[in-house]
Protein backbone atom coordinates (compact mmCIF):
# COMPACT_ATOMS: atom_id res chain seq x y z
CA UNK A 1 0.00 0.00 0.00
CA UNK A 2 2.72 2.28 1.13
CA UNK A 3 4.76 1.66 -2.38
CA UNK A 4 2.19 2.05 -4.21
CA UNK A 5 1.31 6.04 -3.15
CA UNK A 6 5.10 6.12 -2.72
CA UNK A 7 4.60 5.37 -6.78
CA UNK A 8 1.89 8.00 -7.02
CA UNK A 9 3.41 10.29 -5.80
CA UNK A 10 6.75 9.79 -8.11
CA UNK A 11 4.22 9.36 -11.01
CA UNK A 12 2.65 13.24 -9.99
CA UNK A 13 6.17 14.69 -9.67
CA UNK A 14 7.74 13.09 -12.77
CA UNK A 15 4.73 14.51 -14.48
CA UNK A 16 5.09 17.56 -13.22
CA UNK A 17 8.92 17.94 -14.06
CA UNK A 18 8.16 16.69 -17.80
CA UNK A 19 5.28 19.03 -17.82
CA UNK A 20 7.50 22.06 -16.66
CA UNK A 21 10.57 20.64 -18.73
CA UNK A 22 8.09 20.73 -21.99
CA UNK A 23 7.26 24.09 -21.17
CA UNK A 24 10.69 25.50 -20.72
CA UNK A 25 11.49 23.43 -24.27
CA UNK A 26 8.25 25.10 -25.88
CA UNK A 27 9.88 28.71 -24.33
CA UNK A 28 13.10 28.03 -25.44
CA UNK A 29 11.86 26.75 -28.97
CA UNK A 30 8.80 28.90 -29.89
CA UNK A 31 8.23 31.95 -27.40
CA UNK A 32 9.10 35.85 -29.18
CA UNK A 33 11.97 36.28 -28.25
CA UNK A 34 13.53 39.67 -29.53
CA UNK A 35 12.45 43.47 -28.66
CA UNK A 36 10.72 44.35 -32.13
CA UNK A 37 8.39 46.86 -33.44
CA UNK A 38 5.39 44.96 -34.56
CA UNK A 39 5.19 47.03 -37.40
CA UNK A 40 8.67 47.38 -38.13
CA UNK A 41 10.94 44.13 -38.70
CA UNK A 42 14.71 44.56 -37.96
CA UNK A 43 17.22 44.10 -40.65
CA UNK A 44 19.91 41.91 -39.58
CA UNK A 45 23.11 42.39 -41.67
CA UNK A 46 25.61 39.40 -41.23
CA UNK A 47 28.71 40.26 -43.47
CA UNK A 48 30.89 37.60 -44.85
CA UNK A 49 32.85 36.12 -42.68
CA UNK A 50 31.23 36.86 -39.64
CA UNK A 51 31.78 34.86 -36.67
CA UNK A 52 28.62 33.58 -34.17
CA UNK A 53 30.13 36.12 -31.56
CA UNK A 54 29.38 39.22 -34.83
CA UNK A 55 26.07 38.09 -34.91
CA UNK A 56 25.59 38.02 -30.87
CA UNK A 57 27.70 41.78 -30.64
CA UNK A 58 24.54 42.86 -33.40
CA UNK A 59 22.11 41.50 -31.21
CA UNK A 60 23.39 42.83 -28.17
CA UNK A 61 24.28 46.16 -29.39
CA UNK A 62 20.39 47.01 -30.38
CA UNK A 63 19.73 45.23 -27.30
CA UNK A 64 17.09 42.82 -28.92
CA UNK A 65 17.56 39.23 -27.23
CA UNK A 66 15.25 39.33 -24.49
CA UNK A 67 16.57 35.95 -23.16
CA UNK A 68 20.25 35.21 -23.69
CA UNK A 69 20.67 32.14 -21.79
CA UNK A 70 17.72 30.38 -24.07
CA UNK A 71 19.40 32.04 -27.46
CA UNK A 72 22.71 30.90 -26.66
CA UNK A 73 21.90 27.18 -25.38
CA UNK A 74 19.51 26.38 -28.80
CA UNK A 75 22.18 28.10 -31.28
CA UNK A 76 24.68 25.10 -29.53
CA UNK A 77 22.47 23.13 -29.98
CA UNK A 78 21.38 23.72 -34.03
CA UNK A 79 25.17 24.01 -34.21
CA UNK A 80 24.82 27.78 -35.42
CA UNK A 81 27.99 28.91 -34.28
CA UNK A 82 29.74 26.53 -36.89
CA UNK A 83 27.36 27.59 -39.66
CA UNK A 84 27.31 31.57 -39.49
CA UNK A 85 26.15 32.57 -43.31
CA UNK A 86 26.46 36.09 -44.44
CA UNK A 87 23.17 37.91 -45.35
CA UNK A 88 19.85 40.11 -45.14
CA UNK A 89 18.09 38.46 -42.80
CA UNK A 90 14.47 40.16 -40.93
CA UNK A 91 13.46 39.29 -37.44
CA UNK A 92 9.83 40.09 -36.61
CA UNK A 93 8.09 40.93 -33.65
CA UNK A 94 6.48 36.94 -32.98
CA UNK A 95 9.85 35.15 -34.25
CA UNK A 96 11.20 32.79 -31.67
CA UNK A 97 14.87 31.19 -31.04
CA UNK A 98 14.28 28.09 -33.19
CA UNK A 99 12.86 30.20 -36.43
CA UNK A 100 15.29 32.52 -36.32
CA UNK A 101 18.32 30.35 -35.44
CA UNK A 102 16.97 27.77 -38.33
CA UNK A 103 16.91 30.52 -40.77
CA UNK A 104 20.32 31.76 -40.10
CA UNK A 105 22.12 28.50 -40.06
CA UNK A 106 20.50 27.44 -43.34
CA UNK A 107 21.21 30.67 -45.13
CA UNK A 108 17.78 31.88 -45.92
CA UNK A 109 17.91 35.87 -46.62
CA UNK A 110 15.44 37.79 -47.27
CA UNK A 111 15.75 39.64 -50.45
CA UNK A 112 15.70 43.62 -50.77
CA UNK A 113 13.08 44.49 -52.70
CA UNK A 114 14.64 46.90 -55.10
CA UNK A 115 12.09 49.55 -56.59
CA UNK A 116 13.66 51.51 -59.29
CA UNK A 117 12.02 54.39 -60.73
CA UNK A 118 12.39 56.68 -63.42
CA UNK A 119 15.26 58.45 -62.86
CA UNK A 120 16.78 61.35 -64.61
CA UNK A 121 20.56 61.38 -64.27
CA UNK A 122 22.91 58.33 -63.60
CA UNK A 123 23.84 60.09 -60.40
CA UNK A 124 20.70 59.67 -59.02
CA UNK A 125 20.04 55.98 -59.87
CA UNK A 126 23.34 55.14 -58.46
CA UNK A 127 22.50 57.52 -55.36
CA UNK A 128 19.11 55.53 -55.18
CA UNK A 129 20.72 51.88 -55.92
CA UNK A 130 23.37 52.89 -53.05
CA UNK A 131 20.70 53.41 -50.22
CA UNK A 132 18.99 49.60 -50.85
CA UNK A 133 22.42 47.88 -52.04
CA UNK A 134 25.81 47.28 -50.54
CA UNK A 135 27.80 49.31 -53.01
CA UNK A 136 28.93 52.80 -52.86
CA UNK A 137 27.21 55.04 -55.09
CA UNK A 138 30.93 56.21 -56.75
CA UNK A 139 31.29 52.55 -57.22
CA UNK A 140 27.72 52.26 -59.06
CA UNK A 141 28.40 55.87 -60.78
CA UNK A 142 31.66 54.82 -62.33
CA UNK A 143 30.57 51.33 -63.46
CA UNK A 144 27.29 52.59 -65.54
CA UNK A 145 29.72 55.10 -66.93
CA UNK A 146 32.28 52.84 -68.08
CA UNK A 147 31.92 51.82 -71.70
CA UNK A 148 33.84 48.62 -71.63
CA UNK A 149 31.73 47.43 -68.20
CA UNK A 150 28.31 48.17 -69.57
CA UNK A 151 29.47 47.27 -73.15
CA UNK A 152 29.00 43.84 -72.10
CA UNK A 153 25.54 44.34 -71.64
CA UNK A 154 25.03 45.79 -74.91
CA UNK A 155 25.32 49.51 -73.82
CA UNK A 156 27.26 52.23 -73.83
CA UNK A 157 27.12 54.72 -71.00
CA UNK A 158 25.32 56.87 -72.61
CA UNK A 159 22.15 54.64 -73.35
CA UNK A 160 22.62 52.20 -70.29
CA UNK A 161 19.94 53.91 -68.26
CA UNK A 162 17.47 52.03 -71.08
CA UNK A 163 18.53 48.99 -69.09
CA UNK A 164 17.12 49.55 -66.38
CA UNK A 165 12.86 48.87 -66.70
CA UNK A 166 11.01 50.59 -63.77
CA UNK A 167 10.01 47.66 -61.46
CA UNK A 168 10.26 46.31 -58.29
CA UNK A 169 12.80 43.77 -57.95
CA UNK A 170 14.18 41.31 -55.66
CA UNK A 171 17.87 41.20 -54.78
CA UNK A 172 19.78 39.31 -52.00
CA UNK A 173 22.00 41.62 -50.24
CA UNK A 174 25.23 39.56 -50.36
CA UNK A 175 25.11 39.68 -54.47
CA UNK A 176 27.90 40.80 -56.07
CA UNK A 177 27.19 43.99 -58.59
CA UNK A 178 28.10 41.77 -61.79
CA UNK A 179 24.82 39.60 -60.35
CA UNK A 180 22.63 42.78 -60.02
CA UNK A 181 23.53 43.51 -63.41
CA UNK A 182 22.86 40.43 -64.82
CA UNK A 183 19.56 40.34 -63.50
CA UNK A 184 18.48 43.45 -65.22
CA UNK A 185 19.70 42.57 -68.25
CA UNK A 186 17.54 39.66 -67.88
CA UNK A 187 14.78 41.45 -66.55
CA UNK A 188 15.65 44.02 -69.64
CA UNK A 189 15.57 40.79 -72.22
CA UNK A 190 11.94 39.52 -70.82
CA UNK A 191 10.46 42.37 -70.80
CA UNK A 192 11.35 43.48 -74.64
CA UNK A 193 9.13 40.22 -75.83
CA UNK A 194 9.02 39.57 -79.28
CA UNK A 195 5.57 41.48 -80.24
CA UNK A 196 7.50 44.12 -78.57
CA UNK A 197 10.62 43.74 -80.59
CA UNK A 198 8.57 43.52 -83.69
CA UNK A 199 6.42 46.88 -83.20
CA UNK A 200 10.25 48.67 -83.12
CA UNK A 201 11.32 46.73 -85.94
CA UNK A 202 7.92 47.93 -87.95
CA UNK A 203 8.96 51.88 -86.71
CA UNK A 204 12.32 51.51 -88.27
CA UNK A 205 13.68 51.68 -84.76
CA UNK A 206 15.94 49.44 -82.18
CA UNK A 207 14.76 49.10 -78.58
CA UNK A 208 17.33 51.24 -77.88
CA UNK A 209 16.15 53.76 -79.71
CA UNK A 210 12.43 53.01 -78.38
CA UNK A 211 13.79 54.04 -74.22
CA UNK A 212 15.56 57.16 -75.90
CA UNK A 213 12.16 58.14 -77.88
CA UNK A 214 9.93 57.14 -75.00
CA UNK A 215 12.07 59.59 -72.37
CA UNK A 216 11.43 62.38 -74.42
CA UNK A 217 7.74 61.60 -74.74
CA UNK A 218 7.36 61.31 -70.84
CA UNK A 219 9.14 64.52 -70.84
CA UNK A 220 7.10 66.40 -73.18
CA UNK A 221 3.82 64.82 -71.27
CA UNK A 222 2.20 63.09 -67.94
CA UNK A 223 -0.91 62.57 -70.19
CA UNK A 224 -1.01 59.10 -71.05
CA UNK A 225 -3.84 59.35 -73.50
CA UNK A 226 -1.92 62.13 -75.38
CA UNK A 227 1.89 60.28 -75.22
CA UNK A 228 0.92 57.94 -78.12
CA UNK A 229 0.12 61.13 -80.52
CA UNK A 230 3.17 62.99 -79.44
CA UNK A 231 5.41 60.06 -79.91
CA UNK A 232 4.00 59.95 -83.51
CA UNK A 233 5.01 64.07 -83.89
CA UNK A 234 8.62 62.94 -83.71
CA UNK A 235 8.67 59.87 -85.42
CA UNK A 236 7.32 61.81 -88.20
CA UNK A 237 10.24 64.23 -87.71
CA UNK A 238 12.58 61.67 -87.50
CA UNK A 239 10.92 60.48 -91.02
CA UNK A 240 11.58 63.24 -92.68
CA UNK A 241 15.01 64.84 -91.40
CA UNK A 242 13.19 67.43 -89.10
CA UNK A 243 15.23 68.22 -86.01
CA UNK A 244 12.75 67.05 -82.95
CA UNK A 245 13.07 70.58 -81.20
CA UNK A 246 12.33 69.10 -77.80
CA UNK A 247 11.99 70.87 -74.91
CA UNK A 248 13.27 68.31 -72.79
CA UNK A 249 16.45 67.43 -74.05
CA UNK A 250 17.28 71.16 -74.09
CA UNK A 251 16.49 71.17 -70.32
CA UNK A 252 18.47 67.85 -70.00
CA UNK A 253 21.37 68.75 -71.66
CA UNK A 254 22.09 71.92 -69.15
CA UNK A 255 21.26 69.65 -66.08
CA UNK A 256 18.86 72.36 -65.12
CA UNK A 257 15.29 70.73 -64.16
CA UNK A 258 14.34 74.46 -62.50
CA UNK A 259 13.71 75.89 -66.33
CA UNK A 260 10.31 76.25 -67.10
CA UNK A 261 10.39 77.55 -70.54
CA UNK A 262 13.31 76.96 -72.94
CA UNK A 263 14.27 79.92 -75.10
CA UNK A 264 16.75 80.72 -77.59
CA UNK A 265 19.05 81.58 -74.65
CA UNK A 266 18.65 77.79 -73.84
CA UNK A 267 18.91 76.51 -77.11
CA UNK A 268 22.06 78.47 -78.23
CA UNK A 269 24.34 74.97 -76.05
CA UNK A 270 26.77 72.76 -77.48
CA UNK A 271 25.21 69.64 -76.52
CA UNK A 272 25.06 66.02 -78.11
CA UNK A 273 21.15 66.54 -76.41
CA UNK A 274 20.80 70.72 -78.10
CA UNK A 275 17.66 68.37 -80.35
CA UNK A 276 17.35 72.24 -81.99
CA UNK A 277 20.15 71.92 -83.55
CA UNK A 278 20.64 68.53 -84.46
CA UNK A 279 18.75 65.63 -86.27
CA UNK A 280 17.96 62.10 -85.33
CA UNK A 281 17.43 61.23 -81.74
CA UNK A 282 19.76 62.37 -78.82
CA UNK A 283 22.99 59.81 -78.25
CA UNK A 284 21.25 58.32 -74.75
CA UNK A 285 17.59 58.57 -72.84
CA UNK A 286 16.88 61.66 -70.87
CA UNK A 287 15.79 59.65 -68.19
CA UNK A 288 14.56 56.04 -67.45
CA UNK A 289 11.22 55.91 -69.23
CA UNK A 290 8.46 54.02 -67.97
CA UNK A 291 7.36 51.04 -69.04
CA UNK A 292 3.86 52.42 -70.27
CA UNK A 293 5.21 55.30 -72.13
CA UNK A 294 7.85 52.50 -74.11
CA UNK A 295 4.59 50.85 -75.32
CA UNK A 296 3.09 54.03 -76.31
CA UNK A 297 5.62 54.58 -78.76
CA UNK A 298 5.30 51.18 -79.74
CA UNK A 299 1.74 51.89 -80.69
CA UNK A 300 2.18 55.65 -81.44
CA UNK A 301 -0.58 57.44 -83.25
CA UNK A 302 0.32 57.59 -86.99
CA UNK A 303 -0.83 61.25 -88.17
CA UNK A 304 0.27 63.78 -90.46
CA UNK A 305 1.34 66.27 -87.36
CA UNK A 306 4.47 67.79 -87.15
CA UNK A 307 4.42 70.28 -84.55
CA UNK A 308 2.54 70.81 -80.85
CA UNK A 309 2.53 73.36 -78.11
CA UNK A 310 0.75 73.73 -74.83
CA UNK A 311 -2.97 74.42 -74.69
CA UNK A 312 -4.15 77.87 -74.00
CA UNK A 313 -6.35 76.24 -71.14
CA UNK A 314 -2.94 75.42 -68.87
CA UNK A 315 -4.90 71.54 -68.88
CA UNK A 316 -1.17 70.25 -69.17
CA UNK A 317 -2.67 69.23 -72.84
CA UNK A 318 -1.51 70.07 -76.20
CA UNK A 319 -2.55 71.47 -79.57
CA UNK A 320 -0.87 69.98 -82.59
CA UNK A 321 -0.57 70.90 -85.88
CA UNK A 322 0.48 69.65 -89.43
CA UNK A 323 1.43 72.94 -90.91
CA UNK A 324 3.92 75.64 -88.94
CA UNK A 325 1.35 78.47 -89.87
CA UNK A 326 -1.58 76.29 -88.23
CA UNK A 327 1.59 75.85 -85.40
CA UNK A 328 2.42 79.15 -84.66
CA UNK A 329 -1.72 80.17 -84.43
CA UNK A 330 -1.52 77.34 -81.63
CA UNK A 331 1.23 79.03 -80.11
CA UNK A 332 -0.01 82.34 -80.16
CA UNK A 333 -3.16 81.26 -78.40
CA UNK A 334 -1.18 79.81 -75.68
CA UNK A 335 1.20 83.20 -75.48
CA UNK A 336 -1.93 85.72 -75.06
CA UNK A 337 -3.30 83.32 -72.54
CA UNK A 338 0.52 84.08 -70.61
CA UNK A 339 0.04 87.40 -71.25
CA UNK A 340 -3.23 87.41 -70.04
CA UNK A 341 -2.24 85.41 -66.84
CA UNK A 342 0.48 87.76 -66.25
CA UNK A 343 -1.66 90.89 -66.30
CA UNK A 344 -3.82 89.29 -63.74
Amino acid sequence: MVDNKKFKIFILVFSLLAAMFSYYVWQVFKTPNFDVKADKPFVLLIPKGASFETVLDTLDKHKLVRDQLSFRFLAKVLSYPERVKAGRYLIYSETGNFELLRKLRNGRQDAIRLVINTFRLKEDLAGKLSKQLPFDSSFIYKQLDSNAYVGQFGFNKETVPCLFIPNTYEILWTSSFESFMSKMSKEYIKFWTKERKDKAQKLALSPTEVGILASIVEGESKKSDEQSRIAGVYWNRLKTGMPLQADPTIVFAWKDFTIKRVTGKYTAISSPYNTYRLTGLPPGPISIPSPQVIDKVLSLEKHSYLYFCAKEDFSGYHSFASTYEEHMQNAKRYQSALDALKIK
